[in-house]
């Protein structure tokens, strides 16, 4: 068998060159790396010492926080794969995810008693608030015997290391299973082309959950020695977040579009230290973008990437962005990530020119191993060799990839294709326009028609909005309607999925 590195190795060895050096900082409480370390270990043992195996999945239902932190490095170097959840979900919610995963252990945070009944996982450590049948997280780590050094499981490049789950827009969540072997290439492209230079002199403001990009981000901090920053509340607070960047002189973070234009929208927004101001996970529209470019200055680092490619398709980097719309890759998401191939593809396979639209499709070491227990969902986003993303786009004559939308976003509106995104990028040239999302509802005469659901900064009349759309749009594109709420439904990771749009407009009943 070809053994690799265990990805935990990041963390031992970099206790191992910077002890005392503060690794992670939350409420008043600084942790060194070798004190994270050693907690780690602890951890690691208990693990073990509760029957966890190489190739055992451990659930994590908690909270960004030190225990997070430690539960992802010690089930590495236990052997087990790290299964994190979404802190809002339901018990039933959980539930379906530790069964799915076939979780040998829970680690949940206080306050989730009731998931962790519904899990039903044969061991619990609880953080803060155990009941009968659980066992105390802190108390856990005290008894257990520190292993000795270099007690790492050895890994193959295949060995499961994360449970990384969809967020299950379509049906279930599936659990694309990240391997050691992938997110060591992960973190090393993460240094190489999003944030060059990176050390121990840097400081990461954790603004994100760690149990999706914000976690793979704390890799490549960890593997430079740079300490992280966690907030003290469970929701943004841009107030707090502007403090800490101040405070700490954070030089990095990793966001979502939406919380970027959070944190450029409040009046503390300045440079400051500020080198990598990452955001991923969804297209930003370009007026948020501009705005965060005034605001921030040119440390905007954008990368387009789905969970099952771990984020690393394309990068735009800070030298790319520009105010200028007419500068080479400015209204792009990037050029493809080194070591990454980046195709076009039509329906049948073939690959598209520059120019033409298709489905954005990868491959490359950064490419997940395929869903656990689902060779039928494996097999269909591997078709032709190639990762599909689901995603629609095309590259231009110098490789930089434009997003057109995903693919079950797009609506005919007589016999035409609509795609929401550049629908939305025209209202938001409107002053009043703070947030928009549009989405396809069916109609009588044109089979489907578009449906516009606006956050205002300002007062505005729906026609005076929609008339300002007459020489951006065809008229075929136009939305039929116009909704304004106080605020767009948002995902626990910050997006504006079309489904949480579609559960809202049926609750209003909204039609044509």
């Amino acid at each position: 068998m070809t053994f690799t590195a265990n990805l935990a190795r990041l963390l031992t060895q970099t206790a191992r060159r910077l002890p005392d050096a503060p690794a992670l900082l939350w409420r008043g409480r600084t942790w060194s790396w070798a004190e994270l370390d050693a907690r780690v270990d602890r951890l690691a043992a208990a693990l073990r010492a509760r029957g966890v195996a190489p190739g055992d999945r451990v659930l994590v239902h908690a909270r960004n926080s030190n225990a997070m932190v430690e539960s992802m490095w010690a089930c590495w170097k236990a052997g087990a794969a790290w299964v994190p959840t979404n802190v809002r979900l339901t018990p039933a919610e959980a539930a379906f995810l530790a069964q799915s995963s076939g979780a040998a252990l829970l680690i949940r945070d206080r306050g989730f008693r009731e998931h962790a009944i519904a899990c039903a996982v044969p061991r619990v450590l609880a953080i803060g608030d155990a009941a009968e049948g659980e066992e105390d997280y802190e108390a856990a780590l005290a008894a257990a015997t520190p292993p000795p050094p270099d007690h790492e499981a050895a890994v193959a490049p295949d060995h499961p290391a994360w449970f990384f789950f969809t967020s299950g827009t379509t049906g279930r969540p599936k659990a694309a299973v990240l391997t050691h072997g992938q997110m060591n290439f992960v973190v090393t492209n993460h240094l190489a082309d999003l944030m060059p230079g990176l050390c121990e002199r840097d400081a990461s403001l954790v603004v994100a959950p760690l149990s999706h990009g914000a976690g793979i981000h704390l890799l490549s901090n960890v593997a430079r020695g740079a300490p992280s920053i966690i907030p003290d509340g469970e929701r943004l607070d841009a107030a707090e977040a502007w403090q800490l960047i101040a405070a700490h002189r954070v030089t990095n973070m990793f966001t979502v579009p939406t919380i970027l234009a959070a944190l450029a929208e409040h009046a503390d927004a300045a440079p400051h230290a500020l080198r990598h101001v990452i955001y991923a996970g969804a297209p930003m529209y370009r007026a948020d973008q501009k705005r965060a470019l005034e605001r921030l200055g040119p440390c905007l680092v954008q990368y387009f990437g789905l969970g099952e490619v771990t984020g690393n398709i394309t990068v735009l980097r800070a030298d790319q962005h520009s105010m200028d719309d007419a500068a080479p890759g400015a209204l792009s998401c990037g050029q493809p990530r080194t070591g990454m191939e980046v195709a076009i593809l039509a329906e049948d396979g073939a690959r598209l020119p520059p120019g033409e639209t298709g489905e954005i499709c990868v491959r490359g070491p950064a490419v997940f191993a395929g869903y656990w227990k689902n060779p039928e969902a494996t097999e269909k986003a591997f078709a032709n060799g190639w990762f599909h993303t689901g995603d629609l786009g095309h590259l231009d004559a110098r490789g930089f990839l434009h997003i057109t939308g995903r693919q079950s976003d797009m609506f005919i509106s007589g016999g035409s294709n609509v795609y929401p995104r550049e629908v939305e990028e025209a209202l938001l040239t409107h002053p009043a326009v703070a947030e928009c999302a549009v989405l396809g509802l069916p109609h009588p005469r044109w089979g489907e028609a578009g449906v516009a659901c606006l956050v205002l900064r300002e007062a505005a009349e729906p026609a005076a909005i929609l008339a300002h759309l007459a020489p951006l749009l065809a008229r075929y594109k136009h939305p039929q309607r116009v909704v304004v709420w106080d605020a767009l439904p948002k995902s626990a990771y910050g997006k504006v999925p079309k489904s949480l749009l579609r559960e809202r407009l049926g609750r209003e009943g909204v039609t044509f």
